[in-house]
């Protein structure tokens, strides 16, 4: 990444992130007003929950521990409260804001004290509900099951595959998790399994460490393991995670196509980000092509659903895509459908199918509030030879 946009994107990020926490600090200092007793207690809590994920995520790269697990955790999940202490206070201080133009709602006198610490005590327990919640929405990913035709000739009639984006193994999904996402893959018998892009969070230690790559093998299909890169194995360092899964039986397809069986063709595609990592380019779909029997059926892999009427031009019959999680936390699920022609969900371009997962993981917070993670299962048929 270039100097300037390595400043830019920190510098944004802290600057944000910590305006945010200020706000809720300061917020919740006040509803401390008639407890002052409890104030300093407060202000080390908010410390370690503020601190714990920047923290985590720096000590795991020098010292990757319990303590590291730990901070990351702690920190996975403020993340996820921040969002819904802002959305609350921002309610709040709207209501107190029309309430002084036009009032509705008259001084308790003495009372307002104890009223904004009942307050913020409501808050922080339906912040607590939402996030539950979300942890158990997220550790449950669903099957999403559907039937495709592709009217090209194949060897098969049909090709049962199965599809998980967006897993980002590492500290949040480790083990327990990631088996758990295996065993659904396995239960559907897949045919042949397609993983585009993130399936690394960032750092590779607590992948090695925790040895997911065992488990990755245990995912048999006839027709193989593929993928492509995401713009977190590029975040943790391309090379390395390309090389990890490529030795745990996973073909990675890094601007690439595959011929399976007289039948079909997977296109993978690098992600965007090489040009922001690395300051390449990749190659474009059409050079890709080349080399592509177009009267057979195609799959491209593209981890982030851009320019999609690219693939359509290119005579793809199916784009697999992830990248967007549909904003993983409501109401972020808003900002992607503004962003990406498709946020979630299947549609047809053309003669072209797209399908963009939500994912099977979760990045930072181990929440989904806003959509359920995903295995997607896809039954592939085609016409007779």
């Amino acid at each position: 990444m270039k100097k300037w946009d390595v400043i830019l994107f920190f510098g944004t990020f802290f600057t944000v992130y910590g305006f945010t926490n200020f706000y809720i600090f300061i917020r919740g200092w006040q509803a401390l007003q008639h407890l002052p007793g409890l104030r300093y207690y407060y202000l080390a809590g908010f410390l370690v929950l503020s601190l714990s994920f920047i923290s985590g995520r720096f000590l795991e790269r020098i010292w990757l521990s319990l303590l590291s697990d730990t901070l990351v955790w702690i920190g996975s999940f403020w993340l996820a409260a921040m969002l819904y202490f802002i959305l609350f206070l921002v309610v709040i201080d709207l209501a107190r804001l029309i309430n002084h133009f036009a009032p509705f709602f008259h001084h308790l006198g003495d009372d307002y004290a104890r009223l904004k610490f009942i307050t913020a005590l409501a808050v922080i327990g339906s912040v607590g509900l939402i996030l539950l919640f979300g942890f158990i929405n997220a550790y449950s990913p669903r099957i999403k099951t559907m039937e495709l035709h592709i009217d090209k000739a194949c060897s098969y009639d049909s090709i049962n595959v199965v599809v998980a984006s967006d897993i980002h193994l590492g500290t949040i999904i480790g083990r327990r998790r990631f088996c758990n996402i295996v065993n659904k893959i396995n239960q559907l018998q897949p045919d042949l399994v397609l993983l585009p892009g993130d399936i690394v969070d960032e750092d590779l230690a607590p992948v090695i460490k925790k040895n997911l790559g065992e488990a990755i093998t245990s995912i048999k299909p006839v027709l193989g393991v593929y993928a492509v890169t995401g713009n977190h194995e590029y975040i943790g360092g391309v090379e390395a995670a390309y090389q990890y899964l490529m030795n745990h039986q996973v073909l990675v397809l890094r601007d690439s196509t595959a011929q399976i069986k007289n039948c079909l063709y997977i296109v993978g595609r690098e992600d965007r980000s090489i040009s922001q990592f690395a300051g390449k380019k990749r190659k474009s779909l059409e050079a890709l092509m080349a080399n592509v029997d177009k009267s057979r059926p195609i799959i491209l892999m593209d981890h982030q659903p851009f320019h999609l009427r690219e693939a359509a031009e290119n005579g793809i019959d199916l784009q697999l895509s992830g990248h967007t999680h549909h904003g993983q936390l409501w109401p972020l699920n808003f900002i992607t459908r503004a962003i990406y022609e498709i946020s979630w969900g299947y549609e047809k371009i053309a003669d072209t199918h797209f399908y963009v997962s939500s994912g099977a993981g979760t990045w930072g917070p181990p929440i989904r509030t806003g959509n359920h993670p995903e295995i997607v299962h896809i039954i592939l048929t085609f016409r007779g030879n």
